[in-house]
């Protein structure tokens, strides 16, 4: 223990560079009894209370002018609660000491953040408000190995470092603190003054709430109540579950008009939730919500990952939204990005003078296209932050899933550099075999304590096994977006119709492939932006064709294996590309002409025929449940297969991707009888011309595509068509 008579120990603790403050401060054993020790800067005087009856003790004497105070109390060995009252030039007050209480990380949790497998670590590390020994206050806990000094800062103590210095376990780097009468709600950042000596104000990594940008601090928050697992909502997500959803960004799907202001989290689950319902749609999934500094990121540079962004309103008006998603039978999805962090001053970045974080060799550890901190995979501490935010939003708010963002990026070293500009792993290879163990680590950690919640990886790369399980290889997510798929259709779809018997292939491949992962077929935020345009304005020809063709394109997809994922305004058309700053055009459903309430109707109808006819769901990723009926006929653009479900049942598919109207069209069938139209794209409730098969048709005894019998149907122009066998 240090002797008051250093004077460059006291020195060092009034600078805020002493970063042992519990050797010095608190009740300490001497010879003569035991000592007290204070730092109490602009304190007039204090005096040593006993907390069991309230008697002052003794005086304590101004060792130092700048706020050092001691005294002893002779004659008694063993320490006792005490308080300090402390006077003011213009208050007094009754404080409990932080510096009387112990140790607060146990053993266990200590080892197991340091191996990094603790599955819940925040709920050690971060501020949690708990009674100690009897005294109400908030516990904090900060992870930042190479600092010289960790203070707790905020409103509670003017936002000076020298007051709280925090206790270092040097066993595992973490510096913690038990503030009495610290409360939720207050305002508070970490004050480090990094091994280089620099001083920084940091956010909390673990914060349960951060304020909005511009402001930068972190919130006391209480951990929200765990949310128990849910059969529905499991059975929901199922391989054989029809799965439809509506990819939102909260900030833009509908806005104040007279001030063009967000929608509250309240306001929003008054209208978004009941519309998603409405709509057919089974999840919605949120574009990420965790707090994040700049808005023209949607969400994907987060820095607070524990925290909703307070956009709009609390962590709890959040929850509020998820329950209200839940009660209207809806599974939410998140938007998780564990891909990458920005630079900002308050975050992550170089967290306590060093790359913690992040890869210190910016050939590991930037990102050159977003310009963005890439996380360090491989240290446990790293590990167990990421897979702990995971479980978090399952376990804590009730989320259904997440979408992870951007796999290609993490387990690729070489994504989007030039040879040189990158560094193999240490079998020289390219994949990054860390951020491959922590993807299955998270994926197996979800797996075996959220059962039924889904991970999705937007991975745009053929790499084998995404939707493999771990213990086969593979990454271990349930589902995979079918990048591809995407990319060819709608390539296919920009094509003038007289050119696409030329790219008939484009619609077809698809097939070979469909049953390697387990397939989302996408239309997402990604493809309605900079510069691609809307999806409507990529069909081609005039404003018939364009509509006609992406009702068609629909028909087509919600038929094609694989769940469905559409960003919101495409269910309506939207015409202009996708706008952060605005709210979608809902104006256009009011327009006389009726083309956007048509494609909005056809979605609807969609979504609830999809949701009621088991062969376009049951086997998706079962190659008995599709079978080609007509796959080459190039000249006509012609496209006709059947969807089956485990009984054997068939819906017939028809697409017709010329503005031609074919006539007696001959189809082969397996199953004869009368055939009923259920979906026809081109009908008038969705503005089309209306041509069709009076509803119903009935099988022909003569044979056709190395079938039996067969259909001759009338095939409207830019249309797709559904038939089911009546009984």
């Amino acid at each position: 223990m240090p002797e008051l008579s250093d004077r460059q120990t006291i020195n060092l603790l009034i600078s805020g560079h002493y970063a042992d403050p519990f050797a010095l401060l608190g009740m300490h054993q001497c010879a003569e009894g035991l000592q007290v020790r204070a730092l109490v800067p602009d304190a007039q005087e204090v005096w040593l209370v006993e907390a069991a009856h309230g008697r002052r003790l003794v005086q304590l004497e101004r060792a130092d002018e700048r706020g050092f105070f001691c005294a002893t109390v002779p004659r008694r060995k063993k320490p006792f609660h005490y308080q300090l009252a402390i006077s003011w030039p213009d208050a007094s007050l009754l404080i409990e000491d932080p510096y009387r209480f112990g140790p607060l990380l146990q053993e266990l949790d200590s080892w197991l953040l340091a191996e990094g497998t603790h599955l819940r670590p925040y709920e050690h590390l971060g501020s949690h408000p708990q009674t100690l020994d009897g005294v109400d206050g908030t516990r904090f806990a900060v992870w930042a190995p190479n600092a010289r000094r960790v203070s707790v800062v905020g409103e509670f103590n003017f936002w000076d470092g020298r007051r709280h210095p925090m206790r270092l376990r040097k066993e595992n780097g973490i510096w913690e603190l038990f503030l009495p009468a610290v409360h939720a709600g207050q305002l508070y950042k970490y004050e480090i003054i990094d091994c280089r000596g620099d001083i920084h104000l940091k956010a909390d990594p673990y914060a349960f709430e951060a304020q909005m940008r511009p402001e930068t601090a972190s919130l006391i928050n209480l951990l929200p109540e765990r949310v128990a697992p849910d059969e529905q909502r499991q059975l929901a997500n199922n391989f054989d579950a029809p799965i439809s959803i509506y990819e939102v960004h909260l900030g833009s799907w509908r806005r104040h008009s007279e001030n063009n202001y967000w929608l509250s989290y309240q306001e929003l689950a008054e209208q978004l939730i009941p519309y998603v319902k409405e709509m057919g749609f089974t999840h919605i999934e949120l574009l990420p919500v965790n707090e994040h500094p700049f808005d023209g990121s949607w969400g994907y540079q987060p820095l607070g990952l524990y925290a909703p962004t307070r956009r709009f309103g609390t962590p709890q008006a959040f929850k509020a939204f998820i329950d209200a998603a839940h009660q209207a039978g809806l599974n939410v999805l998140l938007d998780w990005v564990p891909g990458h962090f920005p630079e900002d001053e308050f975050g992550l970045a170089k967290f306590d003078g060093t790359a913690l974080y992040e890869y210190a060799d910016p050939r590991e550890g930037f990102h050159q296209d977003w310009n963005t901190l890439i996380y360090n995979y491989g240290r446990h501490e790293v590990r167990n932050y990421l897979a702990g935010n995971a479980l978090f939003w399952l376990e804590r708010y009730g989320i259904d899933g997440l979408r992870v963002d951007a796999v290609a990026s993490m387990i690729y070293r070489d994504y989007s550099r030039a040879e040189g500009q990158w560094v193999p792993n240490h079998y020289g290879g390219k994949e990054n075999l860390e951020a491959i163990a922590f993807l299955r680590y998270t994926n197996q950690t979800l797996g075996q304590n959220r059962p039924g919640a889904v991970t999705m990886a937007e991975e745009s790369t053929d790499y084998p096994g995404v939707t493999l399980p771990p213990e086969l290889n593979g990454l271990g997510f349930h589902y995979k977006w079918n990048m591809g798929w995407m990319h060819d259709t709608l390539a296919y779809m920009q094509l003038d119709p007289v050119h696409r018997k030329y790219h008939h292939d484009r619609l077809t491949f698809g097939i070979l492939y469909a049953y390697s992962e387990n397939f989302v077929l996408p239309l997402s935020h990604d493809e309605v932006v900079h510069g691609k345009r809307s999806l409507l304005d990529r069909m081609p020809g005039d404003a018939w064709q364009k509509f006609a063709g992406l009702r068609a394109y629909y028909g087509f997809m919600w038929a094609h294996p694989g769940k469905k994922l559409l960003f919101m305004g495409n269910e309506f058309a939207q015409g202009r590309e996708w706008n952060h700053e605005s709210s979608l055009d809902w104006h256009l459903l009011d327009e006389p002409e009726g083309w956007h309430r048509g494609v909005q109707q056809l979605v609807r109808d969609l979504n609830h025929c999809y949701r009621r006819q088991p062969p376009l769901y049951q086997l998706d990723f079962q190659p008995q449940g599709f079978e080609w009926l007509v796959v080459d006929d190039r000249e006509n653009s012609v496209f006709a297969f059947v969807r089956r479900d485990q009984q054997g049942n068939e819906l017939l598919v028809v697409s017709n991707f010329t503005p031609v109207p074919r006539y007696g069209y001959r189809i082969g069938i397996n199953q004869p009888g009368r055939w009923r139209e259920i979906i026809n794209t081109d009908s008038c409730h969705y503005h089309g011309g209306n041509l069709g098969n009076q509803g119903a048709v009935e099988s022909e005894a003569q044979g056709s595509h190395q079938r039996a019998h067969s259909l001759v149907l009338t095939l409207p122009p830019l249309a797709t068509l559904y038939l089911v066998k009546e009984a």
